[in-house]
């Protein structure tokens, strides 16, 4: 247990110096405690059975002069799987004062003595600092529903694995190094073109064109059918990434959904999409990486909400070319008249 508490410590160390990173800021200084803020954890129950629900809840309150960046939802959450969550619940109290609460509904179906790992907690202060404070870890304790009954079944171990002596001739080995010697020009022959562009023709389609299309196509698929939420949504946020980077000339595909957030928070996109878009990520991010099973509808829905995204921002840019043709040929027409004049 001690081991497992300290590997899940330096995993959060390790989140938050990749947090700090990806918002191009200095690392923010850890402290245990800050003025007018608590950081509180709880959990439902400390003694649970193998597949028992437990709710764990991070309780922050704070100054409305300090601002929070909540504890990442795709956190580590040691051995537990995240079945549903409410991310950052805000309340204003009587005092002036901001309560958030993150609540998430885990479950594991392995027994044992656990620590849910401590999670890293961001505060922006009214000194431009930032500053940073560890929740505490909670111990859950998961019982085996078999319990201590005598007549459970003893399970034996398995027998080590037969190794057979290889029995692989030598010029296997030499045919096999002749033929990479043959290969490897070819390899980097072929690594050389694709590097200068020649390898793929550059699509001249809209970007909305070659959204509409790969959404389309993602339709077809039996993802949802077979129950692949995981690579569903992989390839749902590929698109919305792609188009927006296509649109916007920007590397989105390979940022991450805080990235995303700072990014585009000075880019006007129309209709509110800036936030929906945001909690699309999020929900996106909860599915890929926290193992997390969509409610029922919810993959459909999403996938309609990136296709109305795709379609508002192309209206948006189809005016602004038709607002700047006319602006073009207002001046041109101004410019005739005084020449002629």
């Amino acid at each position: 247990m001690k081991h497992t508490a300290i590997a899940h410590i330096i995993f959060g160390i390790a989140l938050i110096l990749a947090v700090s990173a990806a918002a191009q800021e200095a690392p923010p200084d850890t402290v245990s405690s800050l003025p007018g803020v608590t950081v509180e954890t709880s959990v439902s129950r400390g003694d649970i059975y193998v597949g028992d629900t437990v709710t764990y809840t991070v309780t922050i309150t704070y100054d409305s002069t300090i601002d929070l960046i909540p504890p990442p939802l795709g956190a580590n959450l040691g051995a537990f799987e995240v079945k549903d969550y409410e991310p950052d619940v805000e309340t204003k109290l009587d005092d002036g004062r901001i309560k958030s609460e993150t609540t998430f509904r885990i479950s594991t179906f392995t027994t044992g003595e656990y620590v849910i790992p401590p999670l890293p907690v961001i505060f922006r202060m009214p000194d431009s600092g930032s500053r940073l404070i560890m929740t505490d870890g909670m111990p859950i304790s998961v019982k085996s529903l078999l319990g201590d009954n005598p007549d459970s079944l003893d399970v034996k171990p398995l027998k080590a694995q037969y190794e057979f002596e290889p029995e692989i001739p030598a010029w296997y080995y030499w045919g096999g190094a002749s033929l990479l010697l043959i290969l490897l020009p070819l390899v980097l022959w072929l690594i050389f073109r694709k590097k200068k562009g020649l390898l793929e023709p550059v699509d001249r389609r809209t970007a909305w064109e070659i959204a509409f299309e790969d959404l389309a196509v993602l339709q077809q698929k039996s993802y949802l059918a077979d129950g692949a939420h995981k690579q569903y949504y992989f390839e749902l946020t590929d698109i919305a990434r792609a188009f927006l980077g296509r649109m916007y000339r920007l590397d989105v595909l390979e940022m991450t959904t805080t990235e995303y957030r700072n990014a585009f928070v000075a880019i006007p996109l129309p209709n509110d999409w800036y936030s929906r878009l945001l909690d699309f990520f999020r929900h996106a991010d909860l599915v890929k990486f926290a193992r997390m099973t969509p409610e029922s509808g919810r993959p459909e829905a999403d996938l309609s909400l990136v296709h109305d995204m795709v379609a508002d921002i192309r209206d948006e840019r189809l005016r602004q070319i038709e607002e700047e043709e006319r602006v073009r040929k207002a001046r041109g027409r101004s410019a005739r008249e005084e020449k002629a004049a």
